[in-house]
């Protein structure tokens, strides 16, 4: 890919696998989200113990003791965290979206078909580079400004998750609820592996001094790395699109 496409994803989106989610409340109908779940934990909270639902009274009495006011000091800031948290989430889904999008471009530009085409063959070297030659040479700008985006907004979605607040244990239970939410956390794995590789494999590809690897000599391997790299943000824009969609609808 091109120069700086290291830093076209960075670490974890919380909101696609880092950020915990309230219990589900029995009370509520299936076809509630798992966000209007969590405003409603706070307005139940905020009217007594006895209006709290019984997953979240069995993991106080499972943890350490939280008083009434301190239970729901922590629900609201987790409710508050959780309103920005989101639109941070789904801005950086987008981004990142965007910028694997950017990724293809630039490998369609430098390396042609995935399997086939020869250097003499691909769109930059007969001079149909697309959308014009400048994308052949240099810092392919659009691809990196749109990967420090979403890098900026994977660490601020990232930094929030860690602030919020979770004194209800939200991932235990056997509920569909918490089974939903221990589905969302796990496919954190997948999508933090793809970003650590798109890292590593971008940093390679696009700084040629530490390997020792340029196009006219060794275009196989670069097209392999490439290969490699452009799947790699696939599975992980894929991994965070189901992350996220399970969480939101």
């Amino acid at each position: 890919m091109g120069t700086l496409t290291a830093l076209a994803f960075s670490l974890a989106t919380p909101i696609f696998g880092f950020a915990l989610a309230p219990p589900s409340m029995a009370a509520l109908p299936q076809s509630v989200t798992p966000v209007a779940q969590l405003e409603a934990s706070v307005s139940a909270s905020a009217d007594g113990d006895s209006a709290k639902p019984a997953s979240a009274a069995a993991a106080r009495d499972a943890g350490p003791k939280l008083s009434q006011e301190e239970y729901v000091t922590k629900l609201r800031k987790r409710a508050k965290i959780a309103k920005i948290h989101r639109t941070l989430g789904i801005a950086t889904w987008a981004m990142t979206g965007v910028a694997v999008i950017a990724g293809t471009v630039q490998y369609r530009n430098l390396y042609g078909v995935p399997l086939s085409t020869k250097l003499g063959d691909t769109p930059c070297v007969q001079g149909k580079g697309w959308p014009n030659q400048a994308q052949c040479s240099g810092t392919p700008w659009f691809h990196a400004i749109t990967g420090f985006s979403a890098g900026a907004l994977y660490f601020s979605t990232l930094s929030l998750a860690i602030l919020m607040p979770d004194p209800d244990n939200a991932s235990e239970g056997n509920s569909q609820f918490g089974k939903t939410l221990r589905t969302h956390k796990l496919l954190r794995w997948v999508h933090l592996g793809g970003m650590i590789s798109q890292m590593l494999i971008g940093t390679m590809i696009a700084n040629p001094g530490l390997t020792g690897l340029d196009r006219a000599n060794d275009y196989s391997t670069l097209k392999m790395l490439a290969g490699v790299h452009l799947a790699t943000g696939y599975i992980t824009l894929g991994a965070l699109s189901y992350a996220g969609t399970i969480m939101l609808f």
